[in-house]
């Protein structure tokens, strides 16, 4: 019997039709008021999760003009402003992962590395 495996979703960087942003006080939304100001804006709009395999999801961002400009200046390439937002989106995954993994091979004896002795005679030792 074979187990049918949901294949993981890839991070999904898209500008929404109708984005459902939070409204301050003064009637504008966080990304108008950063546009305004000349300053970069990125934001989760939403997370899907799979219902059958939590561990898969997806993620609907929004950004503005501003923050596609710092990306373009940061050395970020693709052919819409959605695939560079992917890869930044990414790229900031895998950074967490790494500092993750950093701090717990830090807490772990021997760096997280298991060192196997194997003794091969004659006064020889095979160290891995």
């Amino acid at each position: 019997m074979t187990e049918k495996k949901t294949p993981v979703k890839k991070t999904v960087a898209k500008k929404p039709a109708e984005p459902k942003l939070r409204v301050t006080a003064k009637g504008k939304t966080l990304k108008d008021i950063a546009t305004e100001n000349g300053d970069p804006w990125v934001s989760v709009l939403n997370v899907e999760l799979d219902p059958e395999n939590i561990g898969n999801g997806a993620f609907e961002l929004d950004w503005n003009d501003k923050f596609i400009t710092n990306l373009v200046r940061a050395g970020y390439k693709g052919k819409t402003d959605s695939e560079m937002v992917d890869q930044w989106f990414q790229s900031v995954c895998r950074n967490i992962l790494a500092e993750n993994y950093e701090q717990w091979a830090a807490n772990q004896p021997n760096g997280g590395r298991t060192v196997q002795q194997q003794d091969l005679g004659n006064g020889k030792t095979s160290v891995s």
